[in-house]
């Protein structure tokens, strides 16, 4: 039986070992998704996790919505721009998603506890989209942590009374992958379709 000669089977292995590099080199590429929004894989340990009441009263945690990618926006029903106008774009990410819609879970949580109340959320909330879901923490020490946990800030404004105040608060939004990884930070007032975009990256 004949066999290759040495220069020969030399120069077929190294063929071989660049090919399949080159292989595994592609399908890295082809994993790598190209996100519009800020990419915060891996980042620092922080937005693990939440324990929540939704304005159902049933408590919620992100392995409530494991298979779907959650976009999780805190904001205030009294809010007079950023929390509307941010909720409408997330109603018209739904819109453009199609079907796809239904693998999205949007996380509607409040940074004003003291107002809004479960019976305030659950009118505020799904007037949106009905998919979507109000959370609130218990009281002022639940959202402290809970803006400690996930880099949020917020701070009250006082106004003409006690009750008539306003809330700074961030304005972006985090997105949760379909195995509950953080991945995505959503920049403010960039419109549905980036958004809707990189849902469909994360969905795929």
């Amino acid at each position: 039986m004949s066999r290759p000669a040495p220069g020969l089977f030399s120069a077929f292995r190294r063929f071989s070992v660049l090919a399949a590099l080159a292989l595994a080199l592609a399908a890295c590429g082809q994993q790598k998704a190209s996100f519009r929004n800020v990419d915060i894989s891996g980042a620092a340990d922080f937005g693990k996790d939440f324990s929540l009441p939704d304005h159902h009263g049933k408590v919620r945690t992100i392995a409530d919505f494991k298979g779907k990618a959650v976009v999780m926006f805190f904001g205030y029903t009294h809010c007079p721009d950023v929390c509307p106008t941010t909720m409408a774009e997330l109603k018209a990410v739904m819109e453009q998603l199609g079907p796809d819609a239904d693998r999205v879970q949007v996380l509607f949580v409040t940074v004003d506890p003291e107002r809004d109340t479960q019976a305030l959320l659950a009118q505020y909330v799904p007037a949106f989209d009905p998919r979507f879901l109000g959370l609130r923490p218990a009281d002022d020490a639940a959202l402290q942590k809970l803006a400690k946990d996930f880099k949020v800030f917020y701070a009250k404004v006082p106004g003409s009374s006690p009750n008539n105040y306003t809330v700074d608060h961030s304005a972006g939004s985090y997105v949760f992958d379909p195995e509950g990884r953080l991945r995505l930070f959503i920049r403010h007032g960039q419109g549905p379709e980036p958004i809707a975009h990189d849902l469909k990256q994360l969905l795929s």
